[in-house]
Parts: structure tokens; sequence; C-alpha cells
């Protein structure tokens, strides 16, 4: 069960998931809003770029930066259907992103409530409120799908 309700952004970002499936990268997908208006959105590009750092999140940040013109994010919502890694944490606070919503968590790769907890290091510059679970359910069950079929 759900923590609460899916939003449309987190909505959206599931179905950049799914796009990401359906072309054979990692299904997860991040969306960027600002006021409640996307203002940057992408989803895995790793395999199909060749770029190991064209992680959903790092592809949402960047496209909203150019779209706002700016580097800092400020009053910004990151939507992601996976828990960031370590690179994507990091790119998130220096983005200073207000609030992150993720759906499932990652206990073997995340590094927000796993791994490295990248905002509870004295270090981090800039701790974004993070609410874990939103659309958890859909976003677990992409991953393992996409996982099965490979195996």
């Amino acid at each position: 069960m759900a923590k609460w309700p899916v939003s449309p952004p987190m909505q959206r970002a599931l179905e950049l998931a799914r796009a990401a499936a359906a072309v054979g990268e990692v299904p997860v997908g991040a969306v960027v809003t600002r006021g409640g208006a996307v203002v940057g959105e992408g989803h895995n590009l790793t395999r199909s770029t060749s770029d190991p750092t064209a992680h959903a999140e790092i592809v949402a940040i960047r496209r909203a930066a150019e779209a706002l013109g700016d580097e800092r994010l400020t009053g910004c919502d990151l939507h992601v259907t996976l828990e960031p890694c370590a690179m994507c944490a990091g790119a998130i606070a220096h983005a200073r992103i207000a609030r992150l919503y993720y759906g499932a968590p990652d206990p073997k790769g995340g590094a927000v409530d796993h791994g490295a907890r990248v905002f509870a290091h004295p270090q981090c510059l800039h701790v974004p409120q993070v609410y874990p679970g939103m659309g958890e359910g859909e976003a677990a069950q992409l991953l393992r799908g996409f996982f099965a079929e490979r195996r």
C-alpha cells in the first residue's frame, strides 16, 4: 500500500521509467517541477548514450537548469522512481533541490536512506526534504520485471 497518493509528477516519472525500459534502459524516470510546473524530465540514458552519468535524475536536473537558465534549482522538487545513488544525491545537493520524492528504495545502490546516506554528512552543502515511497510498488515492479527478463 502506498504511503500517500501518487502525484502527477510521479505518475509522469513512472511513464518515463516505462519508456526507458522500452528502449533497453534501466527503468528509472525523473521529473523536476517548480510551482507545480514541469521544468525538466528524463529517464536513464546510460546505455544509449554510453554515458555513465546519464542517470534519470542527472538528465532531468540538466534539462531543468537549462530551461530555467540557472544551475541552482531553488524551490524545485524532484520526483524519481528509484532512490538516488551517491552521484545523483550529490547533484541534488549542488542543485539545491528543495524536496526529493522517490519511489522504490535501493538498498544496494541507493545513497539517501541506504549506503552512503549523502544528505546525513556534515559536508553536504544542502539537504532537501526527503519523501520516500511515493509510487514504490509500481516503481519496484518495473525494475523487477526489467531485470527478470534479462536473467
